[in-house]
């Protein structure tokens, strides 16, 4: 009963960003115009430039609720048209400018990004960049799983190094629950064995853990990964846009995600893998109480209560070419017309570093100061789904 209670949330009509105006991404003098990348981009807090999440489509075969609800995305609700979206080229030379300024790591999303048709193609364009270090750019994909057992073979082919697969839920009916179109459990387990047998080395699984909904799952999706190679990282319920119904008492905070899992399956802390790393990371312990790698490990991705603004290195740009530089944000910067105009590749890095160089967001650490939403369309963050999680 309090699962179904929780899944019947009124939800808070959609304020459509794509008809927003954009603050314009042209630096203004010609002397901007003419910075060189280097290869280190820093923000107002000294925080360098080095992540490019890339949204490839605003449409998901999924309704979750805490993502994109039924209730505003409708069987009436009007997506992009194909000729707003970026070209696979579009993004390529983007994608090429943002890892002149240090982007090392491209990770794309949707929507469900394995709706967006040929995707491999993309995917080999990106595999072809190199960072100002000379390497392949880390490559990696977000997805739903739904289309994966038929895609991964081709985009590991093409050159995708990793995936991560949304997966909130083993009990199906809780599942089809919480994606609210009725989808089996089953057919995302097989696109996850597929990415396996494909020969993805890295396969990582999201929990959203939403209190009343899934909460009851987490150490059950524990005790299915754990030995399995793949990492599972439990997402605290996140106040992302303004359609998803949130509220703080059903989050489930990290640490007790962590308290719950250790009462059953020993853990000792990780060191990050990175900087600016989102997961705290976890490894199981053996008999021994020192991590087993044979186990493997767990993460928690604790934005809520454990906000970790300080080292953020991420820029997000949507399916139609405008440039985020927080996940919470409410604006972002038009680059696609700088795209479709006759700028120069000088002109238009120069727009990406005027950008960073300005950004100062920390969202997550001003939250509990932050007044709560007046409905002012102007104060509405960008919904998740439009530049990706």
């Amino acid at each position: 009963m309090g699962h179904n209670l929780a899944m019947a949330e009124r939800v808070i009509p959609l304020v459509d960003h794509r008809s927003r105006p954009l603050r314009p991404a042209v630096p203004a003098t010609a002397a901007a115009a003419a910075m060189p990348a280097t290869g280190e981009l820093y923000d107002t807090r000294a925080r360098p430039l080095r992540d490019l999440r890339i949204s490839v489509t605003d449409r998901c075969n999924f309704r979750c609720s805490y993502c994109m609800p039924k209730e505003v995305f409708d069987k009436h609700y009007r997506y992009l048209p194909h000729s707003d979206l970026l070209s696979f080229e579009e993004i390529t030379r983007l994608a090429r400018l943002f890892m002149a300024h240090g982007v090392h790591k491209i990770r794309l999303t949707g929507g469900e990004p394995l709706l967006r048709k040929d995707l491999e193609l993309l995917v080999e364009q990106l595999a072809g960049l190199r960072t100002t270090e000379g390497r392949v750019p880390d490559l990696t994909l977000t997805t739903n799983g739904s289309l994966l057992a038929r895609k991964a073979r081709a985009l590991k082919a093409a050159g995708l190094q990793r995936v991560t697969v949304s997966l909130d839920s083993l009990d199906d009916a809780v599942f089809r629950r919480m994606n609210d179109v009725d989808f089996p459990v089953a057919e995302v387990l097989a696109g996850i064995e597929a990415a396996q047998a494909a020969g993805f080395g890295t396969i990582k699984v999201n929990m959203v853990v939403k209190r009343g909904t899934n909460d009851h799952e987490i150490l059950r999706m524990a005790r299915h990964f754990r030995g399995t190679g793949i990492t599972l990282r439990f997402i605290e319920f996140m106040d992302v846009g303004a359609t998803n119904g949130w509220r703080m008492d059903q989050v489930v905070p990290s640490r007790e995600v962590i308290a719950r899992l250790q009462s059953e399956l020993p853990l000792v802390p990780l060191s990050p893998t990175a900087v600016g790393e989102t997961a705290q990371r976890w490894g199981y312990a053996g008999a021994d109480g020192r991590h087993d790698p044979s186990l493997g490990e767990v993460g928690v991705i604790g934005s809520v209560t454990q906000a970790f603004c300080g080292d953020c290195n991420r820029a997000r740009l949507s399916m139609e070419g405008r440039l985020y530089l927080c996940l919470f944000a409410t604006q972002g910067w038009d680059l696609r017309s700088l795209l479709r105009s006759d700028a120069s590749d000088a002109q238009i890095s120069a727009a990406i570093a005027h950008i960073w160089q300005g950004r100062g967001d920390r969202y997550s650490e001003l939250r509990a100061s932050l007044p709560p939403d007046q409905g002012e369309e102007r104060g509405r963050r960008i919904e998740m789904s439009y530049i990706g999680g």
